[in-house]
């Protein structure tokens, strides 16, 4: 069967992705990296990474796949098209892990779009435009900064040359590691892609608590990440009088409060977390004399987030004052917020009303690779629901029939998306 521009939804809306096969397959790649407590641990440009995406490219092979790597590492499964010049639908996500990660976190959007690309085949239905899954390099961030690595060089947010040369704790470059595991492509110019969806798990409790299994998701919230440095003076604990002391744990004390009320002011979609403390000398009986503190904003528009950053820089300017100690305020990461495309969310949308599941509007309070793409390309996710909302986290868990509902959302999407690439084109 072939679906082209004269196709309606009602002929493909019949097609149906096989869960037992889709939750097989993200078994088979939890072991490469199982932890002992029934997570994962394979971080990005290792020798597990090298089996894991070893395993993902037999696979494509299989259902005659072509597959293209890039400079980078990041890995593109082609499914042909019946016209092979037209941007490809894609999508995808990562595989691999936190130090301390679960089966499903990025591993669903990749064998999610692998199940797609399965489907059609057992099925002999072939799009207009070509499909794509893409295996994007070093999402996670845990092994090499910046995270999304694969995705950013990709959508140009930054350069070939700067992630290469980026290092781990080791010592050893991106550039090295993708050598080492023989996945150092030769591509170096991104190719055009006509629409990219990914599917993820939701990694938040909001989809269980609403009972919902689809979520349609809006758009990312932008970030502003911050260090910030509070000098104090250290003193001895005893012989030194509360009112005389420049306590510089105290005042950051106050400024771990003043993060979670400028989140608070920002509601619904507002989020402020202090995730990271460094107290020195860090002695039991030295009053703290510094400590550094990282700040995490976030906000669904860009006017929220400016308004934040002024109510941190504000409170950080008080607390000195107040105190008589220095406070300083460095920005050291900036997300805008991003919109996903509305055509799109709304093939999302349909797909979930389509196969009658039960669904609702979501923001992304993480990053994906999929904020990336929306640079460069329509895009789009889909989120189901995790357990208790706990990911980066080997307890990680998720219903197999929710992951076989966004599945097949994912599959009525793309194809939509192909078709009214064709229609457009002609």
């Amino acid at each position: 069967m072939q679906v082209h521009e004269s196709t309606t939804v009602a002929t493909f809306a019949d097609l149906r992705v096989d869960g037992a096969r889709l939750w097989d397959s993200l078994m088979q790649l939890a072991r490469i990296g199982a932890t002992a407590k029934g997570g994962v641990c394979r971080l990005a440009l290792t020798e597990l990474d090298r089996q894991a995406r070893d395993l993902f490219i037999a696979w494509a092979k299989e259902i005659g796949c072509s597959v293209r790597i890039d400079a980078i590492g990041n890995i593109f499964a082609r499914r042909a098209g019946l016209r092979d010049d037209l941007p490809p639908v894609m999508t995808g996500s990562h595989i691999d892990t936190q130090p301390t990660g679960g089966k499903f976190d990025g591993n669903y959007g990749v064998l999610a779009g692998l199940e797609v690309l399965r489907t059609l085949t057992d099925a002999n239905v072939q799009t207009l435009a070509p499909l794509e899954v893409a295996v994007w390099t070093n999402e996670e961030g845990s092994r090499f900064v910046p995270v999304m690595m694969g995705s950013g060089v990709f959508a140009g947010a930054f350069t070939l040359e700067h992630a290469l040369e980026q290092h781990d704790r080791e010592g050893i470059t991106v550039r090295d590691a993708l050598s080492q595991i023989g996945y150092a492509g030769e591509i170096k110019k991104p190719h055009a892609v006509g629409a990219y969806f990914e599917a993820h798990i939701e990694q938040g409790p909001v989809l269980e608590a609403h009972d919902k299994t689809i979520g349609v998701v809006q758009g990312a919230l932008g970030q502003r990440w911050y260090d910030v440095t509070v000098h104090g003076m250290e003193a001895h604990a005893g012989p030194t009088p509360m009112e005389l002391r420049r306590d510089a744990l105290l005042v950051a004390a106050d400024l771990i409060h003043a993060v979670n009320r400028i989140a608070l002011d920002h509601a619904p979609h507002g989020r402020g977390t202090v995730g990271w403390l460094d107290v020195h000398p860090n002695s039991r009986n030295v009053i703290p004399g510094r400590v550094t503190l990282t700040v995490d904003l976030r906000a669904a528009d860009d006017a929220s987030l400016t308004a934040m950053d002024s109510a941190l820089r504000a409170a950080c300017s008080v607390a000195g004052e107040k105190s008589g100690i220095t406070v300083d305020v460095e920005q050291v990461v900036y997300f805008p917020p991003q919109p996903f495309t509305a055509e799109l969310v709304g093939a999302v949308k349909q797909g979930a009303d389509t196969l009658g599941f039960s669904s609702m509007d979501v923001i992304s309070g993480a990053g994906h690779d999929a904020v990336y793409l929306a640079r460069v390309a329509p895009a789009a996710m889909i989120f189901v629901p995790c357990k208790d909302g706990i990911s980066h986290n080997e307890i990680e868990d998720a219903r197999a029939d929710h992951l076989e509902a966004g599945c097949n959302v994912l599959l009525q999407a793309m194809l939509s998306a192909a078709q009214k690439a064709g229609s457009a084109d002609a």
